[in-house]
């Protein structure tokens, strides 16, 4: 038997009987935030149909055979574009040129896993920034980066249980490092445009930070801090994410496409960023 977590903008008591029956349950016990509730000693088996409830109800649920102590998690990765934050960077960027269409049209099938060579994606779209003014990011930082609902608390929340945060982006340094000092996290890895006399080249600046790179950080800083992947945590929205979502007992599908959806161990579709914490024993 499990304990099924549900969170969601609104549900009421009668939604939670009607999970609760379906999952033969043992009882239910309200947590101290609204709109969460555990139910405990949850049939896995009905998964299949709680999940078509809540999808219908538009709340997120999610089966633990243990709840564990989030002090005992080491490490939390995060993508940062469409996840941590609520734009894609380059897509923005490039609607400063008038050049979004073109842009987001590969962004789009490149986090839906229809491109499959990530790096070759970010240099094509890349390449269509050429000549954009530098200022231009600095307009996207003040006039359209916005952190999702609920990021600034799981980070806050992951630190105060000494778990390490690491952002890790195939977007790029400009925006990673502002966000790295806005929320105060561990380590941050993203890629970098070359620039030359106050325009973009068109260019990336070194290795790119692939899917396969996000993997490495997240495994390099876990063996750093002697964790395994039972202590580990990954959020992302795109396929690029996947193989680091992988290292991780938490993976966490955050507003995801299908294919990260269809992978994730967990997905929040309905809850903020910070319903993550409710899986968890809090201690303080």
């Amino acid at each position: 038997m499990s304990h099924l977590i549900l969170q969601g903008p609104h549900f009421d008591g009668s939604f939670i009987e009607k999970v609760a029956a379906l999952a033969q349950a043992d009882g239910v016990q309200p947590l101290a935030q609204a709109n969460v509730v555990r139910i405990l000693g949850a049939d896995p088996a009905s998964k299949k149909e709680v999940q078509a409830l809540c999808q219908q109800a538009r709340v997120d649920f999610a089966y633990l055979n243990q709840i564990d102590n989030l002090s005992d998690m080491r490490v939390l990765a995060m993508d940062m574009d469409s996840t941590l934050i609520t734009i894609e960077c380059i897509d923005e960027i490039a609607d400063m040129a008038g050049r979004k269409p073109q842009v987001a049209a590969i962004t789009e099938a490149a986090m839906r896993g229809e491109i499959s060579d990530f790096s070759e994606s970010l240099r094509r779209r890349v390449a269509l920034l050429e000549g954009v003014p530098v200022q231009a990011l600095q307009r996207v930082y003040a006039e359209r980066l916005q952190f999702n609902k609920g990021a600034a608390e799981l980070v806050a929340g992951a630190h105060q249980h000494g778990v390490k945060t690491l952002l890790v982006s195939g977007g790029f340094t400009f925006f990673t490092e502002r966000v790295q000092q806005r929320l105060e996290l561990n380590f941050a890895y993203s890629n970098t445009l070359e620039v030359e006399q106050g325009v973009l080249t068109g260019r990336v600046v070194g290795d790119i930070v692939d899917s396969h790179a996000k993997a490495h950080y997240l495994q390099a800083l876990a063996q750093e801090l002697g964790a395994g992947p039972q202590q580990c945590l990954a959020i992302g929205d795109g396929a690029n994410d996947l193989v680091m979502m992988a290292q991780a007992k938490y993976s966490v599908a955050y507003r995801a496409k299908p294919v990260v959806q269809e992978q994730a161990a967990f997905a929040l579709n309905y809850a903020p960023l910070d319903g993550v914490l409710n899986w968890f024993r809090l201690s303080h």
